[in-house]
């Protein structure tokens, strides 16, 4: 007769989910989900629960947990509406690539095929979404599958979904080890290396072209400072996808920063005269648009040879982790003399940082967007952690925020969906408990999960959250601004005063017109936060629109280059019209600024 004991097969799946290293879960309770509900509780010890107030933070917030960890993250959902509210967030995890474990309450077994309460077919929803998807059939294959589904979600990058009946996991079954985790998970995994003739090639094509530029993603994780020796010793220019922000240092004269709409003007004009371009650990979601402004030879790195192609017309690929390639070509290549194209195009970027810098530091009354960001940048400590909501603060804070390796920062990058920056701060306070957390979010964003401010004040989350109101969703007002329109439609969206809803909820806050009431707001966040208490500032700027460097177009035609505004500028005649570039430039207040023209003259660049 056997002495071993029993568990309920809920709580042995929990253990299951402890054993890989978790320490909180995301959900909602429902009917359906009550069998892992009183495992929870049973857990509680081992594995926190955090009651968000809508499932889609709870996803999203796991898969924030995922991306700025490394770890999975898990959330739940009930039977029906909870298990439909789970997929935004699970869709973000799946586009960026962040191990995500769903666990999906269903209705009894016994209930099952009887068009029972909020029954539904579910695993088909998920079958887009997930690189495994199951539904459990037995009790006793409950801890199992959970298991599975977590190895899966860390083999594939991406997400797990697990459906359970909910009558399986009260059924007790053996209390034995169901975890298949071992020493040998943690062990680094073996990346692919370049060979010396691959790199000897790709020294090959930039000894031939006159204007190479390096377009580097977030694959060259810790390798930022080789790159920039790299960027030296050739004398080629960086330009940074978004991910790569803070990997690459900011003050470095070679990074021109970011191409595309949340841009930088210096990285732009020189992308659009590129004639070579070596992609390193890149995934550019916009290159249909900026890799098709003219030709140019493509040199793609990447340790997923899926990736070859994926954006352009590859000429030369290499399976290669990004650092190593990195590495390898600074041991196999000379030092090469200053080129006037790498001179023009520091010049370029100099400019372009002096304006931000003049932005940055006038006072403003209405208040604008950039002395907000001056201000972030100093009350952040060293290694502030930052959830960044979808819209303009994406733009702006590429543009305006000063990140570093040391910081910890995460936004909805290719699923772009709005409503991520409150719960992606929660996240980031729970896995990070020491460190200073910002949640960075327009009115529009921030008013789709706000009820969730009262999750930070419950769990007692520390959180800054920094509200930018303009009453517009000035992101699709500024594509508007581009499109042949009447007027423009759907964007004007109800002011509300967000601090009075943050104190409703017992979160301290305050409001911020103009630029000089900055300074005290943000010194009583820290006061609040360094107290454990969440804060809000909700901050009144105007609706005005940044820079739009996009719209800068270059063109090289009998070795002279010719720089305009696009013709879909201010499309629907809602702007001044500028005839000249220094026109444009100047209704940004952007005297100063230069074409790219003026910095290859002046650098004796020959085209």
């Amino acid at each position: 007769m056997s002495n071993q004991g029993t568990v309920p097969a809920s709580v042995a799946m929990l253990r299951v989910i402890e054993s890989w290293g978790v320490d909180h879960i995301f959900g909602y309770p429902g009917g359906s989900f009550n069998s892992t509900m009183s495992a929870l509780e049973l857990e509680k010890d081992r594995l926190q629960y955090i009651q968000i107030r809508h499932e889609q933070v709870g996803a999203l917030a796991a898969s924030a947990d995922a991306k700025l960890t490394g770890k999975i993250g898990v959330a739940f959902g009930s039977a029906g509406p909870g298990a439909t509210n789970l997929l935004t967030g699970l869709y973000d995890a799946r586009e960026d690539h962040a191990p995500v474990l769903a666990l999906v309450g269903q209705v009894p077994s016994t209930n099952m095929n009887y068009n029972y309460f909020q029954e539904f077919t579910e695993e088909p929803m998920f079958a887009d979404v997930a690189v495994y998807n199951r539904v459990v059939m037995t009790p006793e294959s409950l801890p199992y599958v959970v298991d599975k589904a977590i190895r899966e979600a860390y083999k594939h990058q991406g997400v797990a979904v697990v459906i359970i009946p909910n009558d399986f996991g009260y059924v007790q079954i053996p209390d034995e080890d169901y975890t298949s985790v071992s020493p040998t998970d943690a062990k680094t995994r073996p990346l692919p290396d370049a060979t010396d003739e691959e790199v000897d090639h790709v020294l090959e094509m930039i000894a031939q072209a006159k204007r190479p530029v390096i377009h580097v993603g977030r694959g060259i994780g810790a390798g930022g400072e080789q790159l920039v020796e790299l960027s030296k010793k050739l004398q080629i220019p960086l330009i940074l996808t978004g991910l790569a922000k803070g990997l690459v240092p900011d003050e470095y004269e070679g990074n021109l920063g970011y191409a595309n709409r949340a841009a930088m003007k210096a990285a732009d004009e020189i992308f659009g005269v590129a004639d070579l371009v070596i992609a390193i650990g890149a995934d550019f979601p916009f290159a249909n648009l900026i890799y098709r402004t003219h030709p140019f030879k493509f040199v793609q790195v990447d340790i997923d040879e899926g990736q070859f192609g994926r954006h352009h017309f590859l000429d030369y690929g290499i399976w290669s982790d990004a650092t190593s390639f990195v590495e390898r070509v600074l041991d196999r290549s000379q030092k090469v003399a200053p080129t006037p194209f790498f001179k023009a195009a520091v010049a370029d970027n100099l400019n372009w940082r002096e304006y931000l810098t003049k932005m940055s530091n006038r006072a403003s009354d209405p208040l604008e967007f950039e002395a907000v960001y001056k201000e972030i940048n100093r009350i952040a400590e060293p290694d502030a952690v930052f959830s960044i909501d979808v819209g303009d603060n994406i733009i702006n804070s590429f543009r305006y925020l000063n990140l570093t390796p040391k910081n910890k920062w995460t936004i909805s990058a290719l699923f772009a969906t709005m409503g991520y920056g409150l719960p992606g701060a929660i996240a980031g306070k729970l896995s990070f408990p020491e460190r200073q957390v910002f949640n960075i979010s327009g009115d529009g964003a921030f008013s789709m999960v706000m009820q969730d401010l009262i999750t930070e004040k419950k769990y007692k989350l520390p959180v800054i959250n920094i509200i930018t109101s303009n009453t517009t969703l000035n992101f699709i007002k500024s594509e508007q601004d581009d499109i042949n329109m009447v007027r423009h439609s759907g964007i004007d969206i109800e002011d509300q005063d967000f601090a009075m809803i943050a104190r409703a909820m017992g979160v301290e806050s305050v409001t911020v017109h103009n630029s000089g009431e900055l300074r005290a707001a943000f010194d009583q966040a820290v006061t609040a936060t360094k107290a454990g208490q969440p804060f809000l500032i909700d901050a009144k700027i105007t609706a005005k629109r940044g820079l739009p460097v996009e719209v800068l177009q270059m063109k090289i035609e009998d070795g002279q280059l010719t720089e305009t505004i696009s013709a879909d500028y201010n499309a629907n005649h809602t702007l001044d019209q500028p005839q000249t570039l220094p026109e444009f430039f100047a209704s940004y207040d952007g005297e100063e600024l230069k074409p790219l023209a003026d910095f290859f003259a002046d650098a004796g660049v020959e085209l």
